[in-house]
Parts: C-alpha cells; sequence; structure tokens
C-alpha cells in the first residue's frame, strides 16, 4: 500500500513538472531579429520626405521606434560583433572586417546562444556576422557557427548577375558604389530568397510549437544595389536631391575626421548625374528590402505567432548618401553612426510611440533577455531598454559611444561630441543637434563651448573606460590580426 501510494506520488509530480514544462514552452516569447545591410534612416517612419518604406512603418506603429540609437562602430564586422555580445568593440577586440569573434574572445555568450542554452532553437537565415559582399552570399561568411542550431545561406541571381552591375571601379562592388536595375522577380534575389525560407521557418516553429529565437539578415542596401527595375522607377532621377557642402568646408574639421570622410578617393565630388543614380540605386534597394521584410511579418501574423513573437529590427550602422561629402559608412558623424530601432511585441506596451533616450546596439542583448525573461551573462556590457518599452519617455541611459580608428564620438540628446587621438590631441568635434542636426558647423573651437567640451569631455573619457574594461567571464586574446581579403580583380 505504501509502495503503490508512492507510486501515485510520483506520478502526479511528474506529471506537473511535465505540465510545467509544457506550459513554460508554450509561453515563451519567441524573437524575431531583423536586420538590414548598410540602412540608415531613411525611412518613412523617421521622417525621410521620399523613402517609402511602408512594412517598417507599419512595425513602427505597432512598437516603439528609438529615435535615437546608435551602432558602436560604423563598419559591418565590429558592429555585429558587438551588439551580438553585447560588448563594445574595445572587449571584443574586432575593431575591422574579416575577423571570426572566437579568435578574439574564445568563450563568449553570444546573444543567440544565450536563447539556446534555454531552449530556444536559433536559426540563421543570411547574414547576421560579417560577410564580404557580394562574394560571400551564399557561404557561411565569417559566421559563427557556436551561435546556431541551423543556418542558411541564400543565394540569388544578384550574384549571377554581378558582370552586369554598374561600378564606379569597374570590378570592384562591395566597398565601392555599384548598383544594378535588375530584370526578374523578387523572388530570383538573395533577399528573396532569404524571405522565403523565413517564412517556412515560421510556418515550422508553428506546428512544432518550438520557442525560437530566429534570426533574418538581408543584404540591401549594401553595394551592390541591387533590386528589380520597378523599385527604381519609384524614384525617378529628377527628384532626387543630393546633398552640398560649402566650399571650404573640409577645413573646419580635424584632420582625421577629413579624413574619413575623403578615403574612398574615387567617391570624392562626385558629378551630378552619378550622385542621383546612386541615391536612386540606394533607395530603391531600401524599398525592395521592407518589400521583404512585409512579406516574413505577414506569415508571423498569418501563422499566428505574433501574439507571441518579439520581432526586433535594426541595421548594422548608418550611412552617408552624399551628406559632409562622404559616400557609405567609416564616420563618426550621425550619417553612420544613427541606426533605425524598433522593437515590437510582447511586454512592449507603448505601442506606436517614439523613444527619445539615446540607445546603443549592445542593448538589444540585455533588453531581449529581460523580455524573455532570461538572465544575460556579466560580460553584456548593455543596458535592458524594456523601461523604454514601457514608457517612452524613459531614461535606460543619458548617452550613446560610437568608435572609429582613433576616435570615440559621445551622443546626447542634444550634442555630438567628438575627440580624434588620446583626450583629443588629434582633434575635437562638438555639433549642437538643436540648431545643426547635419553636424555642418563645428563649434569646438568656440571660447564661449569650453565649459560645455569640458563636461562632455568628462562624460566621454567616462565612458570609454567603461567601454575597455575587461568583460566578465570572458577571455581576450589580443594580437595583430593580419587576414585580409585578397581584392578583386
Amino acid at each position: 500500500m505504501i509502495y503503490s501510494l508512492g507510486r501515485i506520488i510520483t506520478c502526479i509530480f511528474c506529471f506537473l513538472i511535465t505540465t510545467q514544462s509544457v506550459f513554460s514552452a508554450d509561453t515563451k516569447p519567441n524573437v524575431l531579429f531583423l536586420i538590414c545591410d548598410d540602412l540608415n534612416c531613411d525611412l518613412g517612419c523617421y521622417g525621410h520626405p521620399q523613402v517609402q518604406s511602408p512594412n517598417i512603418d507599419q512595425l513602427a506603429k505597432q512598437g516603439v521606434r528609438f529615435e535615437h540609437a546608435y551602432c558602436q562602430f560604423p563598419l559591418c564586422g565590429p558592429s555585429r560583433a558587438s551588439f551580438m555580445t553585447g560588448m563594445y568593440p574595445d572587449q571584443t577586440l574586432v575593431h575591422r572586417n574579416g575577423i571570426y569573434i572566437r579568435e578574439h574572445v574564445p568563450n563568449v555568450k553570444t546573444m543567440s546562444q544565450m536563447f539556446r542554452d534555454h531552449g530556444y532553437f536559433a536559426t540563421r537565415v543570411g547574414k547576421i556576422y560579417h560577410y564580404n559582399v557580394p562574394k560571400h552570399i551564399g557561404t557561411s561568411g565569417h559566421d559563427d557557427p557556436y551561435s546556431w542550431n541551423q543556418t542558411f545561406n541564400p543565394r540569388g541571381r544578384d550574384v549571377d548577375d554581378e558582370d552586369q552591375i554598374f561600378s564606379l571601379v569597374p570590378g570592384s562592388y562591395g566597398g565601392t558604389l555599384s548598383w544594378l536595375a535588375a530584370e526578374g522577380t523578387d523572388a530570383e534575389q538573395t533577399d528573396g530568397i532569404a524571405a522565403d525560407i523565413a517564412i517556412q521557418q515560421l510556418k515550422k516553429f508553428a506546428e512544432s510549437k518550438e520557442p525560437f529565437f530566429l534570426a533574418v539578415g538581408l543584404y540591401r542596401p549594401h553595394t551592390p544595389y541591387v533590386a528589380p527595375k520597378s523599385y527604381f522607377e519609384k524614384y525617378p532621377v529628377e527628384q532626387i536631391k543630393v546633398p552640398q557642402i560649402p566650399d571650404g568646408y573640409l577645413k573646419t574639421i580635424p584632420a582625421s575626421a577629413r579624413k574619413s570622410v575623403t578615403r574612398k578617393k574615387d567617391q570624392i565630388d562626385l558629378p551630378d548625374k552619378l550622385a542621383r543614380q546612386a541615391i536612386q540605386a540606394y533607395y530603391a534597394s531600401i524599398t525592395f528590402a521592407d518589400a521583404q521584410l512585409g512579406h516574413i511579418l505577414s506569415a508571423l501574423k498569418e501563422t499566428g505567432l505574433d501574439e507571441n513573437t518579439i520581432v526586433v529590427f535594426t541595421s548594422d550602422h548608418g550611412y552617408h548618401m552624399g551628406e559632409h561629402g562622404h559616400w557609405q559608412k567609416t564616420t563618426l558623424f550621425e550619417n553612420a553612426t544613427h541606426v533605425p530601432m524598433i522593437i515590437a511585441g510582447p511586454g512592449v506596451t507603448a505601442k506606436g510611440q517614439a523613444a527619445a533616450a539615446p540607445a546603443e546596439m549592445v542593448d538589444f542583448y540585455p533588453t531581449l533577455a529581460e523580455l524573455c525573461g532570461l538572465k544575460a551573462p556579466a560580460s553584456v556590457s548593455g543596458i535592458s531598454q524594456v523601461p523604454a518599452l514601457k514608457d517612452a519617455t524613459a531614461t535606460p541611459r543619458k548617452t550613446a559611444l560610437t568608435q572609429y580608428l582613433n576616435g570615440y564620438s559621445l551622443r546626447t540628446p542634444t550634442f555630438r561630441y567628438t575627440e580624434w587621438g588620446t583626450n583629443g590631441s588629434e582633434g575635437v568635434e562638438l555639433y549642437d543637434h538643436s540648431s545643426d542636426p547635419a553636424e555642418m558647423h563645428n563649434l569646438a573651437n568656440q571660447a564661449k563651448t569650453q565649459k560645455l567640451r569640458d563636461e562632455l569631455a568628462e562624460i566621454l573619457h567616462e565612458r570609454i573606460e567603461q567601454a575597455n574594461a575587461a568583460p566578465k567571464g570572458v577571455k581576450q586574446i589580443t594580437f595583430e590580426n593580419r587576414r585580409r581579403v585578397p581584392k578583386q580583380k
């Protein structure tokens, strides 16, 4: 009798444990992480007067749009390594492209790896870590295999049509202004294929009920700007406006800043016709990418997964399209550091609102961890933005930090303060966004700004010190990583 009673109690206990386990799995919020490549904030929901981005705009209405979100390094590889680890570039030791993160931080726990450890099925579709575009499309690039349960490497006709692409430097595409108004359909392009794969994965998860972390990395609008012709037709070249800089402008900024905006010699002083075509192609690529995101988000809703899935949309860094006389990325100006950041889904109650406080991409990791009831590892340097998702007026952080080469830049809600060299030994910049949102008037040499500069410098130096702190529990391997990708012929 005692033996039977014991068996009954044991069975009841096992049943309760099993029931609790199933219940927990069913109610865990899923994560759909959507990221474009080289996308700035030229979007309708960020106030751009021309760019058509209806699906991203709709997502912003369903969640919180961060007005002042910033990357930690305006270059693909370092930025992606940073937000996937929740650590600053001086902590990951990744300061350029073409590096596998575990070469420098071998035991780091990445964001998706944390989800894997808690029973989530982590899937990557396309580009999340660094890839050389277009040469790595269809491969794993510099991916981190420890981060995923399953990966997909889509490859479309944009790769096959490479010989048709126009480039300022013939034969060079990924780091040079290049574009193609393509024949064919969306579904034939790499990002169209990625969207189809993502949709199939969502359908699979809807059936299995398995909690998931699905990361979908689109390649557009990264160069070459390739999209079907219909997207180019949405932006007549005669309606494109090319940013202008006044004569003598470059003399008003430090040598290091000047070098950052003039480093691509073939892209300086573009003829008006070429400049208009480049901008048209960039806009076309954005709208094409938006359409693919729309397909994915529609599938999320059709499967019913939208009710329990947190959606993040972002880019890896900002981008210049002629501002400051520069094209593409790698500067410490607003254009290259400012990123779109939208979060929607369970736990987001300030729907349709815009958060004005600064945010950083390292904040993704702790924010998603908190929304899903998980604990981020001690190595993570970001700050959870959950308070801003519940109350858009909240200020989880007061400043945002970005670095590039020997420069560090601090963004407050009103000012941008940048130092080049140790303690600004190679130049300082100060911009007042209340009167100069384009950052064209450097106030750092004015005596009346001395007190303000001293205050901002103190904050910047404190932020730099924090960004250089050894990450807890993570081994750092410092060495001169000389591996380079051979130049295209």
